[in-house]
This record gives C-alpha cells, sequence and structure tokens, in this order.
C-alpha cells in the first residue's frame, strides 16, 4: 500500500505543483500589501487566513492525487445531486455577499461557496457521461443532455444570482464537449447564443447611456412589446425551415433553420438575463464599453485599475510602495483586483511572471489531454483546463479594460478559500489522472 502511493507521488507532474506554489506566495505577498495603508499600517488579517487556505489547499491537491476516479465512477451521479442539493440550499438559506446569495457559513469569519465545488462535480459528473455515450448514435441526444448536466447548475447559480461563477460554466462545458467529441456544430451554435444573449442583455443601457447616437432600429430587439414580434417571426421562420427540410431535404432549409433557432434562444435568453440580472450586474458590462459613463460608480473599479497598472511601468515601484492600493482607491483589491496591485508594485515585468506561471501550468495540462486514451479523463482534464485558462482571461483582462467586470477571482492568487481549496482538488485530481495514464 505504502509502496503504491510513493509510486504515485513520483509519477506525479511535481512542476505544476511549484508553478502553482510561486503564484500561491506571490498572492499572500500581495494581499498582504492590499491590507497596508499609506502610513505603513497593517488593516487586515487576510493574509494569515490564506495562507491557511493555501496549506490546506496543498494538502487537497496531495489528497486528490492519490484517489483513482476509476474506483469511485459509480459515486459520482451522487456527488453531483449532493452538491445540487447544497445549491438549492444555499440559495434560500444562504448568507448574502455582494448582493449574491451564495455563502454557507461555518463558523465565525469562515464559510465556503458551494458553487465553487460545483464546478468539479459538474466536471466529474459530465466526464463520466461523454465516455459512457461516446458510442450513441445520436449525436442531438448526446449534446443535449451533455449540455443539460451544466446547464442545471449554471441556472441555480444564476438565481444566486452571481453571474460571474455561473459564466465559467460555459467554458467548462465547451473544453469537455469538444474534447469529448460531441458534434461542433452544436458547441458553435452554444457560443453563437452566449454572445447573442451578452449583447442583447447590455443592449438597453448600452443604447441609454453609451451611445452617442441610440438606434431606433436596435430597440425592436430589446423593448416590448416588439421583441416579441421578432421573436415570433423568426419561430415561424424556423418551423417552416424544419418542414421545408423534412418535406424537400433541402440543405439551406436546414442551415436557415439553424440560423433561426440560434436568433431566437439568443434573444429569449437575453430576456432572461434583463430579468434575472441586477442593474449594476448590467452596468458593469455597460461601463466595459465606455467607463467614463460612470467614472464615480460601475466604471470607477475598472479606471483605477487601469491607473494602477500604467503606473507600475516596466519594473514596478516596489513591494509595499503602491499608492492606488495603500491609498484604498482600488475596492476589492484583495481579490478582483489582485492583479492590479501586482502589477502596480513589480510592473510590467511583474506581469509577465504572472503570465508566464499560468501559461506553463496551461501547457503541462495540455500535454497531459494529449497523453491520456481515457476519453472520461481527457474530458475532466480538459474541463480543469477551461476553467483555469477563463479565470485567468476574464480577471486579467478585467483588471486592464478589455474585459468586463464579472466578479471572477483570479485563481492561486485572490483572497478566498473556496475557489484556491476547489481548484487545488480540480488539479489534484487531474496529476492523479496523468500520473495513472499508463496503467491498464
Amino acid at each position: 500500500m505504502m509502496a503504491s502511493i510513493r509510486n504515485q507521488l513520483r509519477s506525479i507532474d511535481w512542476s505544476i505543483v511549484i508553478a502553482m506554489s510561486i503564484l500561491m506566495v506571490i498572492g499572500i505577498l500581495f494581499i498582504y500589501s492590499s491590507g497596508t495603508t499609506s502610513a505603513g499600517s497593517l488593516v487586515s488579517s487576510e493574509y494569515m487566513k490564506q495562507i491557511l487556505w493555501v496549506v490546506t489547499g496543498i494538502i487537497l491537491l496531495v489528497a486528490a492525487s492519490l484517489l483513482d476516479l476509476k474506483r469511485i465512477s459509480d459515486y459520482i451521479p451522487l456527488l453531483y445531486m449532493i452538491f445540487l442539493a447544497i445549491l438549492i440550499y444555499t440559495r434560500f438559506f444562504g448568507k448574502v455577499v455582494n448582493g449574491a446569495r451564495s455563502w454557507l457559513g461555518l463558523f465565525g469569519d469562515y464559510g465556503i461557496q458551494p458553487s465553487e465545488f460545483m464546478k468539479i462535480a459538474t466536471a466529474l459528473f459530465l466526464a463520466r457521461y461523454l465516455e459512457q455515450s461516446a458510442h450513441e448514435s445520436t449525436s442531438i441526444k448526446r449534446f443535449a443532455i451533455s449540455f443539460v448536466i451544466t446547464a442545471i447548475p449554471m441556472g441555480l447559480i444564476l438565481l444566486q444570482p452571481d453571474f460571474g461563477t455561473a459564466l465559467v460554466f460555459f467554458p467548462l462545458y465547451l473544453t469537455m464537449a469538444y474534447i469529448g467529441g460531441v458534434n461542433k456544430r452544436y458547441l458553435f451554435m452554444i457560443v453563437a447564443i452566449g454572445i447573442i444573449a451578452i449583447v442583447m442583455t447590455v443592449m438597453p443601457i448600452w443604447q441609454t447611456v453609451t451611445a452617442a447616437k441610440p438606434s431606433i432600429l436596435l430597440r425592436v430587439f430589446y423593448e416590448k412589446p416588439y421583441v416579441y414580434y421578432i421573436v415570433l417571426i423568426i419561430a415561424s421562420t424556423l418551423g417552416l425551415s424544419i418542414a421545408g427540410f423534412r418535406f424537400f431535404k433541402r440543405r439551406y432549409y436546414y442551415w436557415t433553420a439553424y440560423g433561426a433557432l440560434i436568433l431566437m434562444v439568443g434573444i429569449g435568453a437575453s430576456l432572461v438575463g434583463q430579468h434575472l440580472l441586477k442593474e449594476y450586474q448590467v452596468m458593469r458590462l455597460a461601463v466595459f464599453l465606455d467607463p467614463s459613463v460612470d467614472p464615480l460608480g460601475s466604471g470607477w473599479n475598472i479606471l483605477q485599475s487601469i491607473t494602477a497598472i500604467g503606473s507600475g511601468g516596466f519594473s514596478g515601484k516596489g513591494f509595499l510602495q503602491g499608492t492606488q492600493s495603500h491609498y484604498r482607491y482600488l475596492p476589492q483589491q484583495s481579490t478582483d483586483f489582485i492583479f492590479s496591485i501586482i502589477s502596480e508594485e513589480l510592473g510590467f515585468l511583474g506581469g509577465i511572471i504572472i503570465f508566464a506561471l499560468f501559461l506553463y501550468i496551461l501547457i503541462r495540462l495540455a500535454l497531459t489531454i494529449k497523453n491520456l486514451k481515457s476519453l472520461s479523463a481527457a474530458s475532466f482534464v480538459a474541463g480543469i483546463f477551461g476553467i483555469i485558462l477563463f479565470h485567468f482571461m476574464i480577471n486579467a483582462g478585467m483588471t486592464m479594460g478589455i474585459m468586463p467586470i464579472t466578479g471572477i477571482p483570479l485563481l492561486f492568487l485572490s483572497y478566498g478559500g473556496s475557489s484556491l481549496w476547489a481548484i487545488c482538488i480540480g488539479i489534484g485530481l487531474s496529476l492523479g489522472i496523468g500520473a495513472r495514464r499508463f496503467d491498464a
């Protein structure tokens, strides 16, 4: 037994763990910096809590790497259902933080965010289904079931409402479904629907506060009752195209129906989004297009973050020498905007180091996917790859003003235990999968 554990530990790609550890140490240092004022006083003990999260996270990572997923495959559906039940409980009885009822209190100031662990449970269940359904002849059924597996937790998280965390389930699904062999045509449809839904959700506020010359034509796509007429026209086109393809078997009927379905579902999703999302969440998308429309409100975060990053220059102002953070201009600087502090104090060089470490982790995970023969194993690692890539792109892009503010933390660096624990478990399972890739 001990010999087996030692062999497993020797086979793990420890370079990924080292890269993660460097990022987590940097995170602790700059969480400490974020709690320091311009007078040099320490006003926050978050860095102490982060040390606890990091140590326990590494323990969870090693423990997860020793877990053989083949032995617990039959229990994965139960795990998925348990976390769905926890999400439902959280929706009604959870603790409200930053406008979302997404936390469960444990003791004192400590709590967990179940949605973070739901990502891992969803990835495990989806990977299991993709392997079991690999030989099914009906591709539409495989796509529909696999998407529903992801859409259910995503919908529950949107009801909290936690728009940022819910968004992560899109790249999770797309990367897993791509590796899992789901028809690429359906994956493109999901991407197109998502783009239309986001654009049309933000369109009313963009037309009102951002557009120099609002378009009357665009109003019909979001203003009631005109938008209902548009949906009815598209639905009629969809029905006629399906009938035409069934009776005449012409490909242009098929592609017309395909396009009409994308438009109808995309606009429908935007109507749901306008109903569910809070005004401040939609404004975050609007100020991404033009932060100056609300410089003292929703645009403040982006403007101060860009200022901090730009003031860092090439080599930075030096550790604990930042001004934007120490004068408390940056909101949520230990979580969502940790990259801004790093860039201000370490400059362009510090930012490149962060980019390089994330790139290395992603490359090593991609190589692991390439070397795996098991479809479920490759799909799961692809899901973890997608989560890390999306978190990094959105958070780093958000701080630089090239992505909208969505409240997504920068993994390994931002303050918080739930996201760190969840990704440590996900990477630990991925490392264990990679170490067993030659097992019979």
